[in-house]
C-alpha cells in the first residue's frame, strides 16, 4: 500500500485533527519526509502532532494556504512528491455565524494551493513529474441532504446547504477543472464523520466527552433524530494512503464506515461509556445532562456513504466499528485532559455556536 521510501508529502492542515493524524502516520510508518503546513488557527495544535512533531523525517511551515509566495517556497524547497490537501474550515455551527473564513480558506486557500501546485508540477520532468500526485480531501456534506433511505455515491449530484458545504464543494470543483482543464493529477475523496484523539472539541463526540466529564448539560440539536455515518479517524487515514498509493488520477473515492447512528443514539453511547469509564461521583448516569436544544438552521437530516467502488477498486474496508472506535476514543480522552484543557484555553469554551448571529 505504501508508496516508495523516498517519498516527500506535504500535508496543508497538518497541526489539525484528521491532519494530524495523517502526519503521525505517516512519519511512524514509511520512511517518507513528512512536511506539515499549517496556520495553526484556533483548531491547530502542535500538540497534536505528538511526537511526530521532533522527529527529523518531519519539517513544520507555519504558513497560510492563502499565501501563494509561501506555498511557492515550501514547494520549491521540499520538492514534495505528493500533497494531501486537509487545510480547511470544517465546523458548520461556525461557518453559520462567520461564513467569511470558510470562503477565503476553503475555496481561496485551495485556489491558491492549484495555482502554485502546478506550477511546481509543470517544473518537473520525467519520472518526478510522473510519480506526484494531489489528494484533496473533502466531505460528504456537499451532497447536501438524504431522507431515511439511500446513500452518497461518486455520482451524487452536489446539493450544500450550509456555507461550510458550499464551500468545500466550490473547492471540489475547482479540483476537477484543474485536473481537466490543465492535467493536473489529483485525486479526491468524500468521507462521512470522522472522530477519535485529538478532535477539538467543539465536535459533537468531544465535546460531549469535555461536557460530561465537568457535570454540564450535554446539548442536542432539535430531537437528535439527525443521523450521520461515523468514520473512525485511524481507518481515514488508512483510505487515504490506499488512495495515494492505488487511486487513480482524476478519479474521485468516497471513504466511509457503514456506521449510521443518530446524534441522539451518539451521545448516549458517549454516556454509557463515561458511566463505565468515568463514573459520576453522586453514581448519577451522564445521560441526565442531556438536554434537547434549537436545531440549527439549514441542518441536514442524514448522511451516508456507500463505499462500494473504494472497497472494490483498493480493497479498502475499516477496520473499527462504531463501538470499538468509541470506546478508544472515550479513552484517549480520559488519558488526555490536559491536551483538552490546553486547546480549550484559547477563544473557545464550549458554548453554543450556529445560531445565525452577524459576523
Amino acid at each position: 500500500m505504501d508508496r516508495p521510501p523516498d517519498d516527500t508529502f506535504l500535508v496543508t492542515g497538518g497541526a489539525g485533527f484528521i491532519g494530524s493524524a495523517v502526519v503521525r502516520t505517516l512519519v511512524a510508518d514509511t520512511g517518507a519526509s513528512v512536511v506539515t503546513l499549517d496556520k495553526l488557527t484556533y483548531a491547530g495544535n502542535l500538540a497534536s502532532l505528538a511526537d511526530a512533531f521532533h522527529h527529523p523525517r518531519h519539517h513544520f511551515e507555519q504558513a497560510d494556504v492563502c499565501d501563494g509566495e509561501a506555498l511557492r517556497r515550501i514547494l520549491t524547497q521540499y520538492r514534495p512528491t505528493a500533497i494531501l490537501h486537509l487545510a480547511a474550515e470544517s465546523h458548520v455551527d461556525r461557518s453559520i455565524d462567520g461564513p467569511g473564513d470558510f470562503i477565503r480558506t476553503n475555496i481561496l486557500g485551495t485556489y491558491s494551493l492549484l495555482t502554485e501546485a502546478r506550477r511546481y508540477w509543470d517544473g518537473l520532468s520525467g519520472e518526478e513529474k510522473d510519480r506526484f500526485r494531489l489528494l484533496h480531501v473533502s466531505t460528504d456534506e456537499v451532497f447536501g441532504c438524504l431522507g431515511a433511505e439511500g446513500s452518497f455515491n461518486e455520482e451524487t449530484p452536489y446539493r450544500p446547504n450550509s456555507p461550510y458545504s458550499a464551500s468545500k464543494a466550490a473547492a471540489d470543483h475547482l479540483v476537477r477543472a484543474w485536473s481537466r482543464t490543465y492535467g493536473l493529477p489529483v485525486i479526491t475523496t468524500n468521507c462521512s464523520n470522522n472522530f477519535g484523539p485529538y478532535q477539538f472539541p467543539e465536535k459533537l463526540i468531544p465535546l460531549m466527552i469535555a461536557k460530561g466529564l465537568e457535570g454540564q448539560p450535554l446539548p442536542v440539536y432539535g430531537e437528535g433524530r439527525n443521523v450521520r455515518d461515523w468514520l473512525y479517524v485511524d481507518d481515514h487515514v488508512d483510505a487515504l494512503r490506499t488512495v495515494l498509493a492505488r487511486g487513480r488520477v482524476g478519479e474521485t473515492y468516497m471513504i466511509g464506515g457503514h456506521q449510521e447512528r443518530t446524534n441522539l443514539d451518539v451521545v448516549q453511547a458517549v454516556c454509557a461509556l463515561l458511566d463505565e469509564l468515568a463514573p459520576d461521583r453522586a453514581g448519577q448516569a451522564h445521560a441526565r445532562l442531556i438536554q434537547f436544544v434549537p436545531d440549527r438552521p439549514a441542518h441536514d437530516f442524514r448522511y451516508a456513504i456507500d463505499p462500494t467502488k473504494v472497497r472494490r477498486a483498493l480493497s479498502w474496508t475499516p477496520r473499527e466499528t462504531f463501538e470499538s472506535g468509541l470506546r478508544r476514543t472515550v479513552r484517549w480522552y480520559l488519558e488526555n485532559q490536559a491536551w483538552c484543557r490546553h486547546v480549550r484555553s484559547g477563544g473557545y469554551r464550549g458554548e453554543r455556536l450556529g445560531l445565525g448571529s452577524t459576523a
